[in-house]
């Protein structure tokens, strides 16, 4: 099939024209969402040439071998570009299918009555533009899970702040649940601001903490433990009585750590280990 197919021809000879139906038919298809026609006009010319050039070597449809690397790495940076964009997998494939109809007008035009040949060429160029399309969506979807993964890595990051409360105290405030994922990102987030600062006292707040488990209290004694071996004590605080209650049925060992009701608690608690206290100013009541 790929020895008699006439796709090379094609494409060679009927680069321009292609080109300006293939953006066309686009735009009738993706109306309004179709992309910028300059950048789109470019990659087409590219992705046209870069088929002229790996199709005359006979490889048509098995886009997996090596002589089609140059395509797959065009469709993958269209495909993480869009993903980028917001637009929908639909869209991003429909660039890549959109390329049908032009192909087929060409072979019509070529082939004439032959209607063996003409079917041949057709289902030719369809396994091959399906499969482009298709590992375009591939391309678009692993781009989307890396923008996700992303995401949450800077919301992670994003919801564990370390705040100096004195010179030598942090404080880490902890909201929603406590996985080991989010732990590893206190943990890090923790100890880098041990080093900058050079704390030497840690209050871990987990107010915003709705549940505490036997998995949530060994995440925090890891974090603690961790504090230590860089110089630095750890008080929790926002112990309430739902949670005391549950850390005793559940026979939780926090060890000698400070437990705190109150950030307030463990702020007067840090500030007597440091020596400090806070006193009311002469002549205010």
């Amino acid at each position: 099939m790929a020895a008699k197919t006439r796709l090379p021809e094609i494409l060679q000879h009927h680069q321009a024209s292609l080109v300006t139906d293939w953006l066309k038919r686009q735009r009738e298809v993706l109306g309004h969402r179709a992309g910028n026609e300059r950048e789109d006009r470019e990659l087409a010319e590219r992705l046209l040439k870069a088929l002229g050039e790996v199709t005359r070597g006979g490889a048509v449809t098995d886009t997996d071998q090596g002589e089609w690397a140059g395509v797959r790495e065009l469709l993958g940076d269209f495909s993480r570009e869009r993903a980028r964009q917001g637009y929908s997998p639909a869209e991003t494939a429909m660039f890549v299918f959109s390329l049908k109809q032009p192909l087929f007008d060409r072979f019509r035009q070529e082939v004439g009555k032959d209607s063996d040949a003409l079917a041949s060429e057709l289902w030719t160029t369809t396994l091959l533009v399906d499969r482009l399309g298709l590992y375009t969506t591939e391309s678009y979807q692993k781009a989307r899970e890396e923008v996700i993964a992303r995401q949450q890595q800077e919301l992670l990051e994003l919801s564990t702040p370390v705040v100096q409360l004195w010179d030598g105290v942090l404080a880490l405030p902890l909201i929603g649940t406590l996985d080991s994922d989010r732990t590893q990102v206190v943990m890090e987030s923790l100890l880098q601001r041990i080093v900058e600062t050079g704390a030497m006292i840690a209050i871990i707040d987990i107010t915003g903490v709705p549940t505490v488990d036997t998995l949530v209290a060994q995440h925090l004694l890891k974090t603690v433990s961790a504090a230590r071996l860089m110089g630095a004590d750890c008080i929790i605080s926002g112990i309430r009585p739902q949670i005391a209650q549950t850390i005793v049925h559940l026979g939780v060992d926090l060890g000698d750590v400070i437990t705190k009701a109150t950030l307030a608690g463990a702020l007067a608690v840090a500030l007597g280990r440091l020596g400090l206290a806070v006193c009311r100013a002469p002549g205010k009541a």
